[in-house]
């Protein structure tokens, strides 16, 4: 083929194999080399298993062959979040104490992509636990930005943001308990969906808020995001908060147009204090939505400072409750920042839980009447483009938490209330920095926000532009 197999979408590479105009052979081959070129730079990979990956390829051209099809990803090679358990292979979660962890199940998301026809290319990087937005790891190092590898991922799916952005691998699954999708969505320039809670069974992948985990994917565009949701979205028996509502259809909603659709604009918070970058692109992702025929208006949202507050509350108990052996046997193992956030935790009195917990049923249903009038609301993923490493390597300093604060401040209202968001990239910075905005939904309507997205790829090339390899 005349196209870099390693630089299609997810899409069309699927297509290609199954059309039998590329193998996997060829197809994991082309994505090993660019891992080869690519990871001294960005540190976006945990683990590499080429030789095993070869092998998995070789044995999908032999089923293809003979006319078997596993699925709709049959022979295309993928890597994920380092915490997506996968029987009898190591899963680090980021940590010291998971270094060596090798799990007996494997997680219901990767499951339903292996029954797909995936083959494994190895696991991506992430934050310690999960739980971190920069990219940071006082363990395995900082993952780095292929746009800029002075610069931050995001995280906690770092390695997933990195390596999507770079053409390492057509997909990943990431994780949002916090904006841990959004976040390298946003900074590296992918497509990343935050799913309603849910959605997609957390069975298998590691916790770290039981209440707010969602599970959901990076990629290249809202097609392929709306792909892999579509294999891995619907009950559960492993995991009983998987929801009942129906699947829809994803895919089919990627081709429908914006018009009659929508739009809401926050008039406060999400656009209060924005780097002039960032607030330069939301104006600019607004007219192209316009002009392609959503209708725009202006929406008055709920106290969303209160919001924040009280997912940071509901995350820091649940996170710690979940840590606390580990934290009373083995505190020094842990990074620091990661340590404090914890322990934070543990001295959170129950009565301020609880009452976080009870506010999120009045609040939902206050977010809704505010935003009954429009499909989805439209907000930058965070304030401000990527910071370099060196300026948010912060630490447990006293400076950590006003960094944690301001890259997280649009995101975290979100998981509180449990809803939908698909971050598409929606420009640059002067200085070649990607920057992402975020389309808010409603409870299990992915499908709007996947049809918004597509429309908005179909009418710009922020999506597929490419990273060039550091000399």
């Amino acid at each position: 083929m005349s196209q870099d197999v390693a630089l299609m979408t997810l899409t069309e590479v699927a297509r290609a194999i199954a059309a039998k105009q590329v193998s996997s052979h060829e197809v994991t081959r082309a994505l090993l080399h660019r891992i080869a070129q690519w990871q001294p730079h960005l540190n976006a990979f945990m683990a590499i298993e080429s030789e095993a990956a070869l092998k998995a390829a070789d044995a999908a051209d032999a089923e293809l062959a003979k006319g078997k099809v596993r699925g709709p990803l049959h022979g295309v090679p993928l890597a994920h979040k380092d915490m997506y358990y996968d029987a009898g292979h190591v899963a680090t979660c980021g940590s010291l104490i998971r270094r060596d962890f090798v799990p007996k199940v494997t997680s219901t998301a990767l499951q339903r992509l292996k029954d797909a026809g995936q083959v494994r290319l190895g696991t991506l990087h992430l934050a310690e636990f999960a739980y971190g937005p920069t990219g940071h790891n006082a363990h395995y190092g900082a993952v780095r930005n292929p746009w800029n590898v002075a610069h931050i991922t995001g995280g906690s799916s770092s390695g997933s943001g990195s390596a999507v952005a770079a053409r390492l691998t057509y997909a990943a699954l990431g994780s949002d308990t916090g904006g841990s999708i959004r976040f390298p969505a946003h900074f590296c320039g992918v497509t990343g969906l935050k799913t309603t809670v849910g959605r997609v069974s957390r069975a298998g992948a590691m916790p770290l808020s039981q209440s707010l985990d969602t599970v959901g994917p990076l990629a290249r565009t809202a097609e392929d995001c709306a792909l892999v949701l579509a294999l891995t979205a619907g009950l559960d028996p492993e995991d009983a908060t998987a929801s009942h509502e129906p699947v829809a259809e994803y895919v089919a909603a990627t081709k429908g147009s914006l018009k009659g659709l929508k739009i809401g604009v926050p008039t406060s918070y999400y656009v209060d204090d924005l780097d002039a970058e960032v607030a330069r692109v939301l104006d600019e992702t607004i007219a192209v939505l316009k002009r392609e025929g959503a209708d725009i208006v202006k929406v008055e949202l709920p106290d969303q400072r209160q919001l924040s507050a009280a997912c940071q509350l509901v995350l820091a108990v649940e996170a710690a409750a979940f840590h606390k052996r580990w934290l009373i046997e083995r505190p020094q193992d842990y990074g620091a920042q990661t340590l404090m956030r914890l322990q934070n935790g543990l001295a959170i009195p129950a009565v301020t839980y609880l009452e976080a917990m009870r506010w999120r049923g009045p609040a939902l249903a206050a977010h809704s009447a505010a935003t009954a009038g429009v499909d989805a609301v439209i907000a930058p993923a965070s304030p401000v483009p990527a910071p370099t490493i060196a300026e948010s390597d912060v630490g447990a300093g006293p400076g950590a938490g006003a960094l944690l604060q301001r890259l997280t401040l649009f995101t975290r209202t979100i998981n509180y209330l449990g809803l939908p968001s698909l971050t598409v990239p929606s420009g640059f910075t002067k200085g070649g920095l990607p920057i992402g905005m975020q389309l808010i939904g409603r409870s299990f309507d992915e499908a709007t926000l996947l049809t918004i997205g597509a429309a908005f790829q179909r009418a710009t090339d922020y999506h597929a532009r490419v990273p060039k390899l550091p000399s």
